[in-house]
């Protein structure tokens, strides 16, 4: 097996585990990775638009669309016009904004653990590496 087999063969060993037990960690708030991704977008980012959030997560806009309306539904989002009419932004609820610092702190635990004894700067460069293949496989 060649260096860049073996380095994406041991990101699909890592990448299935980790998000079966973040979903585990997720279900005391009714939600899945999915769903948690949107959350940290527009806590991290702000208000944006179905299509951005598409976009950001590289899903089509009708997956968007129902990962928002049951975020609508839990209360940890509100939709809100955009500059035309036909464009919908979405946003953390007042509540929404409490939950997603309740929820990284019921996280934190988790990555911690997950990362144990993997340096910081190795985490770093890890970051580095997933930034840069993410740009390569989207040009």
């Amino acid at each position: 097996m060649t260096s860049e087999q073996e380095f994406f063969n041991q990101y699909r060993l890592m990448y299935r585990p980790f998000i079966n037990k973040l979903n585990v960690q997720l279900e005391p708030y009714q939600l899945y990775s999915s769903q948690w991704a949107v959350l940290r977008f527009l806590k991290d980012k702000g208000p944006h638009s179905f299509v951005d959030i598409a976009n950001f997560m590289s899903i089509e806009k009708p997956s968007v669309t129902k990962l928002v309306h049951k975020l609508v539904e839990l209360g940890y989002v509100e939709t809100m016009a955009g500059k035309d009419k036909r464009e919908k932004l979405v946003h953390l609820s007042a509540y929404g904004e409490k939950l997603v610092q309740e929820i990284k702190a019921h996280l934190k635990p988790f990555f911690e653990h997950a990362l144990a004894g993997v340096p910081q700067r190795d985490i770093e460069i890890a970051t580095q590496v997933f930034e840069r293949i993410c740009m390569n496989i989207n040009q």
